[in-house]
């Protein structure tokens, strides 16, 4: 068997040959213009890894008949580009040659590594095809960002991982039909590449090597043989996760994942996260989820948990797996930990439901838009009373249409912040509603900057 690792081995040599990334790949599109040859655009390619960012900067390299020079932003120094960028104009004015300059992992350029490509993008001395995992907005300077044409990879389907698999087997430059792999050993690769075709060759890979040398040690006749799970597992060192994205057992986990939670079990919830995570889930699934019980089952109780959840939302964004695993499991924990109500998903279907049953009548005159030519014959804005000129900013007003006045949707439970947040709720209604025995009594309390973050954690 070849020493070249089976992933190098079966890199795509043309743009036909790529896995997915169908909408970069269209007939005209820039990047199939910049591969036969007829742009010049500079591009950054944004992906997870394995979407293949560095196969498409190779598929350049040979298919344009230009030069071709890469520096890996790990190792290169402001040094090495300029080198590479005082070449490519030598060319450029005495052949005519053109340079592609691609450089891997560029968010990992400092600033100043990066100002040094400016020149040469803008001028056109080469065309840099760089490639980064993390979000460019954040990661590349925009004077060069500005200057490069953005493209997107996303990550592959499962579909795609089964495709790559298919082709490691059966062709020469992989196995070429010895090995057989079962369709439970085919699901688990796919699970554990997670969309990225580099990690599913390495692990096909490791477990081909070891069933061949098994098979090899038996004396067995070269027909092909098969490889499983219990070969895999030993081979990549990772028990299989009895986990099915499309089943029962993907509803069972989501639904135990999110019930531990509720019920303020953080261990149960971290083992039902990480599982998830193993088993190849989409973290963006589970991200979402945990934004939605951030309203719907703690709410108001603890108001700083919907920020929470959204903020390990973004640094999955930015920053991926599997670093965005801990701010993930941060998340987890602190909805578990935190004090739970339903009031806010009550509160909002109690209004649905009555918009729904048609009592949505006229917006109060004072209320509407006062803005526009004609508002003040229509009599539009007319008696609106405007909180902040009273000492405790709110007035007695008619807020909903008169089929609801009075209506209460929103009733606070007892637990954290909600037991503050009724004692305002009813100085408020009392004041708005004209209830209250004293109309200019000051209903603001200390909770008016927000919960105390003590308070909504008891």
């Amino acid at each position: 068997m070849a020493a070249e690792p089976l992933a190098s081995r079966l890199r795509p040599a043309t743009l036909d040959e790529i896995v997915g990334q169908r909408h970069l790949l269209g007939a005209g599109s820039p990047l199939r213009r910049l591969v036969e040859g007829g742009g010049t655009t500079s591009v950054i390619l944004w992906g997870p890894p394995g979407t293949g960012k560095t196969t498409l900067a190779h598929i350049v390299s040979k298919a344009t008949g230009r030069r071709f020079r890469e520096l890996s932003a790990v190792t290169a120094g402001v040094r090495d580009v300029r080198a590479i960028i005082d070449e490519a104009r030598a060319a450029r004015g005495g052949s005519g040659a053109r340079t592609v300059l691609f450089i891997d992992e560029v968010h990992r350029f400092t600033r100043t590594q990066q100002d040094a490509l400016l020149p040469s993008v803008e001028h056109g001395w080469v065309t840099l095809v760089a490639a980064t995992t993390e979000n460019p907005f954040f990661s590349v300077v925009s004077p060069l960002l500005s200057r490069s044409l953005l493209l997107t990879l996303e990550p592959l389907t499962e579909d795609d991982i089964r495709g790559v698999l298919d082709r490691a087997l059966r062709d020469p430059r992989g196995y070429g039909g010895r090995i057989e792999l079962t369709t439970p050993a085919r699901e688990h690769v796919v699970r554990l590449a997670g969309g990225d075709a580099r990690r599913a060759l390495t692990i096909l890979e490791a477990g081909a090597e070891a069933v061949l040398a098994e098979a090899a040690g038996e004396g067995a006749a070269a027909v092909a043989v098969q490889l499983d799970v219990r070969v895999l597992e030993q081979a990549v060192n990772r028990a299989a996760v009895r986990y099915d994205r499309s089943g029962d057992q993907h509803y069972d986990v989501v639904s135990a994942f999110i019930k531990s939670m509720r019920g303020g079990d953080p261990d149960a919830a971290l083992h039902y996260l990480a599982r998830m995570l193993a088993a190849g889930e989409d973290p963006r699934f589970v991200a979402r989820r945990m934004i939605i019980l951030a309203s719907e089952d703690v709410g108001m109780a603890d108001p700083g948990a919907l920020g929470v959840a959204v903020a390990a939302a973004q640094a999955l964004d930015l920053v991926g797996l599997p670093e965005a695993r801990l701010a993930l499991a941060q998340a987890v924990i602190h909805l578990a930990l935190a004090p739970k109500s339903n009031a806010v998903i009550r509160a909002m279907d109690a209004a649905t439901a009555d918009v729904r049953a048609g009592l949505a009548g006229s917006v109060p005159p004072p209320l509407r838009d006062a803005h526009y030519a004609g508002a003040a014959r229509a009599g539009s804005g007319d008696g609106y009373r405007y909180p902040h000129d009273e000492p405790a900013g709110v007035v007695r007003q008619q807020y909903p249409p008169d089929g609801l006045v009075g209506t209460d949707y929103y009733t606070p439970g007892g637990n954290g912040f909600e037991r503050r947040a009724s004692e305002r709720l009813r100085d408020l209604r009392a004041v708005v509603r004209g209830t209250a025995t004293d109309p200019t009594t000051d209903p603001t309390t200390d909770t008016a900057s927000g919960p105390d973050p003590d308070e909504a954690r008891t």
